[in-house]
This record gives structure tokens, C-alpha cells and sequence, in this order.
């Protein structure tokens, strides 16, 4: 048999155990789920349970379930880097061997300098740095000068900041797009990203709900671009249509985060569609992991799980549902980085019975092999279907 709809929930940065790889990365010992359980006295999450997430690793407060009914595994990174557009174009069936450049000591001056004449504007900053600290340090002069704040992270980004009253939202968008068309080649990184703010001094300014990726396009066709060929549904919740360029989609709800992503999922899952769901649920990367809070980010996953029974409610027997992730983010490290990690995979579908050991996959992409397998479209990647397995749980 195969399914009509295929639901895909990448929680971001939840990682389960560091990768075989994880040295290379200075990542040893990251544990993003366990750990974060550890510290905040356990993790309750009976849904992912009965789908076997006890049975991947053990996590403090979830429970080996014997009579659930799922599939359940974890999957090693296999690209180079451990950024969010890495992780999901893997999830897609890209792979990269080289990982998109990343620059902890700010950008060379050739870049600075070929992007201050293409913008007609000296910028300030142009260092690693929290998004939120940076406003504390640089909000003030900018809003004095006029300057775009550029700056980095551990992650492959270019991020302009900059007051909404001093650069407006369209030439701010104007801005990173001509930051996207520089920014290519060796210096290809992987994101540009407008981060708009507001607010009257260092204590007050917040960034706004106006943020905009510029994501680096991949050269290939993503399953994503193959289901649209074939006539089907692409649907994208979340920050996924950023991720991809809007490429690859039928259509989106932009959604800022975790709540208004789930009711989108769930509003999505009303209607009648056939091809893909893709989710991007944000906050325990963005809001927790990147700020050291394991206990908020325990809360976040606890808060998807307490959800889920209202999108399974939604689904037929001609419906699946996998969750999974694109990289760690382990709250628990001094550091706020990604975390080069193994990902959970669990599968669930109305129609399944009993509980499937999916075991270690090679790949993210065995994700794409197997949506390509189900929906009959040839996407080329090293990934391996496991929906053979998924079809061993399934009941008579």
C-alpha cells in the first residue's frame, strides 16, 4: 500500500546522542534530548513514547513502551556541517560534502567592503554574536547612524539587524537581497537573514516578527521539486519555505512558532491534499537551545507532544506521519551552537499495529528515499526506503 499524505515534523535541534563523527565537530558528550531531561528532572511525552522514543535512547521520564504502535530509530548526519539548511535539504535528498563556510572572526574585508558599495551604506558590527546582545551593544548606534548591524553565529549565516523606524522593512529586504547575490562561490554561506528590530534604547529593543532567510538553493532537485512534477502537494508550515527559497512548494503558512505552526499543521490536515506536509517546529532550537535553557526546552518538546493527539485525530489510514530533526542544539554545553548529533526518527500511522525497530539509519536522506518510494517518484540520493519495514507494522 502507500500513502496519499505523508506528514513530516522536524523538531529543530532536537538531537539524541552525539554523532560518530561528533569529535570533528568539538561535540563529544552532546546529548540533547537526554541531556535536557536530565537537568530538568525528566521528560514527559507520552505520544512520542508509544511510538518508541524510550526505545532509541534512554531519556530520564519516557519509558520503553511495549504495546504502542510506531516506528522508531535515529539517523546519522551524513553532510558536512550541522546547520538547519544542511539538515533539511539532507531530510530532501541533497547532500553536501564541503559545508557551508562559516566565519567566527567576522567577515573578511573583501566581503564588507563589496557589500557597503552595493548598499550605499557603512555597516557596524561584523562579528559572531548573539542576536539579542548585539542589539544591547550596537542598537544605539545604529539608530544614531543609520548603519546596518552585520554579524554571524557558529552557523552559516549573514544577518543584517536593523530599527524598522531607521531602515524600513522593504529596504532591509532590499539589502539582504543584494547580500544573497554577493554571497556566493567560497563565500556561499548558507543563509542571509533580516533581523528587523524596534524599541528606543539597549534595554527596549526586540526583534520583530520580520524576519526574512535568504537560503543558498541547492543545484539539484529536492524530493520537494520531484512531487510538484508529478502533479502532488507540497505544503510547508513554518520557516520551510525560507529554508528552500519558496522553491519546491505549493503552498506555505509562514508561521513565527511553535503554537501557531501546530494549528497550521492542523488546519492543513483538514483539508483534502496528496503529497507532503512539511513542519518546521522552531522554538527548541531558536528559543531555548541557542540560550542554554534546558528546562524551557524540555517544556517546548512536552508542549508537541500534548498536541499531537489533535493531528492524529485528523489523519485517515491513508495517512503518515514522521517525526524527526534536523541537527542538536544541546542546552545543556557551554557553548549555544548546533551539535553534531544523531536525529530520532518516529513513524506513525492509523493503520500500524505494533511497534517497528527502525534501527540506526546512514542518512537523513533515507527520509526522501522512503517518501519517494511511497509516492513513486525516482529521487536520487544515497538514502535508503525504509517502508518495508513501516509495512511489517501495519495491521491485516
Amino acid at each position: 500500500m502507500s500513502f496519499s499524505r505523508v506528514t513530516v515534523l522536524v523538531l529543530d535541534g532536537v538531537g539524541i546522542g552525539e554523532a560518530p563523527d561528533a569529535d570533528d565537530y568539538g561535540d563529544v558528550g552532546s546529548h540533547s534530548l537526554a541531556n535536557s531531561a536530565r537537568v530538568a528532572g525528566g521528560l514527559h511525552c507520552p505520544n512520542m513514547a508509544a511510538m518508541g522514543l524510550g526505545a532509541i535512547e534512554s531519556i530520564k521520564g519516557v519509558p520503553v513502551v511495549d504495546q504502542g504502535a510506531g516506528g522508531f530509530g535515529k539517523m546519522t548526519p551524513h553532510s558536512a556541517g550541522k546547520d538547519t539548511v544542511t539538515g533539511h535539504w539532507e531530510l530532501m535528498g541533497i547532500q553536501l560534502e564541503n559545508p557551508f563556510p562559516t566565519y567566527p572572526d567576522g567577515f573578511p574585508t573583501e566581503v564588507i567592503s563589496a557589500f557597503e558599495a552595493a548598499i550605499g551604506r557603512s555597516v557596524i558590527g561584523n562579528k559572531a554574536s548573539s542576536g539579542t546582545v548585539i542589539l544591547e551593544e550596537l542598537g544605539e548606534e545604529h539608530v544614531r547612524t543609520g548603519s546596518p548591524i552585520v554579524y554571524t553565529s557558529a552557523d552559516s549565516v549573514f544577518q543584517i539587524a536593523a530599527h524598522e523606524e531607521v531602515v524600513s522593512l522593504s529596504e532591509l529586504y532590499e539589502i539582504c537581497e543584494k547580500a544573497r547575490a554577493l554571497l556566493s562561490g567560497r563565500h556561499g554561506v548558507g543563509r542571509v537573514i533580516a533581523r528587523p528590530f524596534i524599541g528606543n534604547d539597549a534595554g527596549s529593543f526586540t526583534r520583530t516578527a520580520g524576519r526574512k532567510d535568504y537560503p543558498m538553493l541547492p543545484e539539484k532537485d529536492t524530493l520537494m521539486d520531484l512531487l510538484i512534477a508529478k502533479g502532488l502537494d507540497v505544503l510547508a508550515v513554518g520557516k520551510i519555505d525560507d529554508i528552500f527559497g519558496h522553491r519546491g512548494i505549493t503552498r506555505s503558512n509562514h508561521t513565527p512558532d511553535n503554537a501557531s505552526s501546530l494549528l497550521a499543521t492542523e488546519a492543513f490536515l483538514k483539508e483534502t491534499f496528496t503529497g507532503l506536509l512539511f513542519v518546521n517546529l522552531i522554538e527548541c532550537d531558536m528559543i531555548y537551545g541557542h540560550r542554554n535553557d534546558p528546562k524551557g526546552y524540555v517544556k517546548a518538546i512536552e508542549n508537541v507532544d500534548a498536541f499531537l493527539p489533535r493531528l492524529m485525530n485528523q489523519m485517515s489510514d491513508e495517512d503518515l506521519m514522521m517525526i524527526v530533526a534536523d541537527h542538536g542544539v544541546d542546552p545543556t554545553t557551554p557553548g549555544t551552537d548546533h551539535s553534531r548529533e544523531y536525529v530520532p526518527l518516529m513513524v506513525w500511522s492509523p493503520c500500524m499495529n505494533g511497534m517497528v525497530n527502525l534501527g540506526t539509519r546512514e542518512t537523513f536522506s533515507d527520509v526522501a528515499a522512503t517518501l519517494g518510494e511511497n509516492f513513486k517518484v525516482n529521487v536520487k540520493t544515497p538514502g535508503h526506503s525504509f517502508m518495508s519495514e513501516i509495512h511489517s507494522a501495519i495491521r491485516d
